[in-house]
């Protein structure tokens, strides 16, 4: 046998050639490797680097259930070459196997990232043969052994977190043990395989709508963790389940079995999966998370606007509610550029009179609204200093839109010789040459005629399983409008890179790495409950960058002093998305809005930077206290929620300031009215606040001499 050891940015990964030339991957982890811990039945065989289904093919092995082991021809795959060179990222690995009586070869790609401890994963196919085969599943990355460190069986050191995603209830984490969720040791430690599976995804076009594509995995006995992210904006599956004495995580985009994904692969052809992110750290939570962090800012576009985070003015939420007109307009672009924001965006109902849900699609200025036409407010915007931006939803047309019937049918997804329809709305096709072609002139017309700086990109339908035009399976329909659809966009920003477009989807239906990596600010949510927000925003640096996660601020017409400051403590420590009625507010609330601006200004050169970490846990809806916290060399910021509570007083750790002297203070809002009591506790690494009144809101910084 020939062992692969390598060490790269803290994370140990073995592999091991076996003397029947099939390539196992033993290990992925910060912790060191221990040939203790390979404990099977089955010897080597469940340490599977890749799996792969075909159509046709026997699974051979004492399997149950539906779960992605000893897949076939991918448990039988031999080893024919390995690379290993270096790239402007850093290391990359690149594995060759090929199965023989297919003629299938797998490439499996593992890219390291200098100074991060995270790899990306991705596999491709290629078919050597001279026949045809249907491929039903693919991983993106395998790993089995997920728990095999340290003495305690997994039902009492493991620790799943996951992220439940939803309309207005984005990134809510919640944690549970293996025995929980079914995977409870009931067999012979050295035996079990199971039926059942922890099996987490997405089917749809909607890419989080039930679950971010992300996960923590969590060794209380070794103080480690492991942790992933799927890089798709479509459809994706990952799973946990057990096989010969050792739990395994598979992570992969579309599949037969879950998103009625297929395709034909033939001669010469070959098909690539998704990409996915997997790290491994030593420590809690924070840990992983500034890691995840790092690496989302290193494979995300280079663009101006997530180095110069400037304030975006939305007349949305909590104000227009999608009813604008020049009237309207004027006045409130005069206010918003006096309270300190510097970009204006136009939401929905631009382009029609009255009632414009299901005649979308051509985008064209109503009259009605703007006797003066959409360029007399994008100019008068400009001439207030700010950049001005409308409402868009390129992917779709209306069932009522004029254009609708005149386009072929080739133009949407279809499904059973029928348009797929949604919401009164039909899903576009971006395979489609001319769907892009008036998707790119939209753009141009919106740039070049009306001055458009921003765009507000959104996507209000989830279209289903994909579509059955020039398509294998409606699956694979769907991952090729997904791919053609990131292609198109990145047209558009080499076009225009200096034009920022907010990823939107009914706020947060899409907070994945294959928009973020595009896109470089994003809709968190439509939550319309300021209350509410505080766990969204709090939670929010869990699926993305802090620079990139735009958290409504809207205070509340008939709202007094602590509600605006509660609205503005949401989003100081993020991307503020400013709205609300803000000329029908009181004086002082007014000034409280310009103070959280001015203070979101002075302190945003370090939100760019920083790394989030929570000293109180994610939030959930229901806590009566939360805190997120962002930490940027000398200096750390804190946001503290307090909400419904018989306590007054709440110690907040920040545990990587223990034993360190730090200078504490309140920096929002600043009035002595508003001033809390606070102190901080240096040996045990906290600080105690004191909040008297329920529903209040403050923002602390905590500075260091080195």
């Amino acid at each position: 046998m020939r062992r692969i050891e390598i060490s790269e940015n803290n994370i140990n990964l073995v592999m091991e050639l076996t003397d029947e030339q099939e390539i196992k991957l033993l290990h992925f982890s910060a912790l060191p490797f221990e040939e203790k811990d390979l404990v099977s039945r089955n010897g080597l065989l469940p340490f599977t680097l890749v799996e792969m289904s075909v159509t046709g093919l026997n699974r051979l092995g004492k399997l149950h259930g539906d779960n992605y082991v000893r897949t076939a021809p991918g448990c039988r795959l031999k080893f024919k070459d390995f690379k290993d060179c270096r790239n402007q990222n850093g290391r990359k690995l690149e594995i060759i196997t090929f199965d023989q009586p297919t003629g299938l070869e797998v490439h499996s790609h593992m890219q390291f990232y200098d100074g991060i401890s995270i790899v990306r994963s991705w596999s491709q196919v290629v078919n050597k043969g001279d026949k045809a085969w249907g491929i039903e599943y693919l991983s993106s990355f395998a790993l089995t052994g997920v728990t095999k460190e340290g003495l305690q069986n997994a039902d009492k050191k493991m620790k799943l977190f996951l992220p439940r995603n939803g309309w207005q209830k984005e990134f809510h984490w919640n944690e549970f043990t293996l025995d929980e969720l079914g995977m409870s040791l009931a067999q012979p430690e050295d035996f079990h395989r199971s039926s059942t599976t922890i099996g987490i995804g997405n089917t749809g076009s909607w890419s989080t709508k039930e679950y971010l594509p992300v996960g923590y995995l969590r060794n209380e006995e070794m103080n480690s963790g492991l942790f992933w992210q799927i890089e798709h904006n479509g459809s994706w599956y990952w799973e946990i389940s057990d096989e010969d004495g050792q739990y395994y995580l598979k992570l992969s985009g579309p599949t037969e079995l879950h998103n009625h994904w297929w395709i034909r692969l033939n001669p010469g052809e070959s098909f690539t999966t998704v990409t996915a992110a997997v790290g491994s750290a030593i420590g809690g939570m924070d840990k992983a998370w500034a890691e995840l962090t790092k690496y989302r800012r290193s494979i995300r576009r280079k663009n101006a606007d997530d180095e110069n985070l400037p304030v975006i003015f939305n007349d949305y939420m909590n104000c227009l509610f999608g009813d604008p007109t020049t009237k309207k307009e004027l006045p409130m672009i005069k206010r918003a550029a006096e309270i300190g924001c510097e970009y204006y965006c136009v939401d929905c109902g631009w382009y029609s009179p009255g009632h414009w849900w299901d005649n979308v699609g051509q985008w064209m200025p109503s009259n009605e609204r703007f006797p003066g036409g959409i360029k007399e407010v994008m100019d008068y915007i400009r001439s207030c200093g700010m950049v001005p931006g409308l409402w868009l939803e390129i992917e779709v047309m209306g069932v009522n839109c004029p254009l609708a019937s005149q386009v072929p049918d080739d133009w949407y997804f279809r499904r059973h010789g029928e348009k797929v329809a949604y919401r009164s709305r039909y899903q576009l096709d971006f395979r489609n040459p001319q769907v892009r072609e008036h998707a790119t002139k939209v753009i141009d017309r919106m740039v070049r005629e009306y001055g458009v700086g921003y765009i507000k990109m959104d996507y209000n339908i989830e279209p289903g399983i994909g579509t059955e035009t020039g398509a294998d399976s409606f699956g694979d329909g769907l991952l090729q409008h997904n791919r053609a659809y990131l292609s198109w966009l990145d047209t558009i920003f080499e076009t225009y890179p200096d034009l920022v477009i907010e990823n939107c989807s009914s706020g947060g239906m899409r907070i994945d790495y294959a928009m973020l990596s595009r896109h470089s600010i994003q809709s968190t949510s439509d939550q319309e409950d300021y209350i509410k927000y505080a766990t969204i925003a709090a939670n929010a640096p869990s699926g993305l960058t802090p620079e990139q996660a735009a958290i409504w601020s809207y205070p509340m017409t008939e709202g007094d002093e602590e509600e605006t400051i509660f609205n503005m403590v949401n989003a100081i420590l993020l991307r503020i998305h400013q709205s609300g009625h803000i000329l029908n507010m009181s004086d002082s609330r007014v000034e409280l809005i310009k103070e959280a601006i001015s203070c979101y200004k002075s302190i945003r050169g370090h939100i760019k930077a920083s790394l989030p970490f929570w000293p109180l846990g994610f939030s959930h809806y229901m806590d009566p206290w939360s805190a997120l916290g962002l930490r940027c060399g000398k200096t750390s910021y804190v946001a503290v929620w307090r909400r419904t509570s018989d306590q007054i007083c709440r110690t907040i750790p920040v545990t990587h300031l223990k034993g360190r002297d730090a200078t504490l203070s309140q920096i929002y809002p600043c009035g002595e009215q508003y001033k809390s009591e606070f102190v901080w506790n240096k040996e045990d690494g906290s600080f105690s606040v004191k909040m008297p009144k329920e529903y209040t809101a403050r923002l602390f910084r905590l500075e260091t001499a080195d």
